[in-house]
């Protein structure tokens, strides 16, 4: 089982990504520092993610 924990992303877009994939299953909450670096490659990543989770 994934815990919610606060998360370090180092600059790295992809690891922010992922970070916010596995968050959506663990329990608890997930902060990930560095989560701006996702709009890199995904510009309104979390947005699309925030709606997919909806679904």
């Amino acid at each position: 089982n994934l815990r919610g924990a606060t998360v370090e992303s180092f600059g790295d877009h992809r690891i922010a990504m992922a970070f916010a994939v596995a968050g959506l299953v663990a329990e608890g909450e997930t902060v990930i520092e560095g989560a701006e670096w996702a709009d890199i490659s995904f510009p309104g990543f979390f947005r699309t993610l925030e709606d997919l989770s909806r679904r």
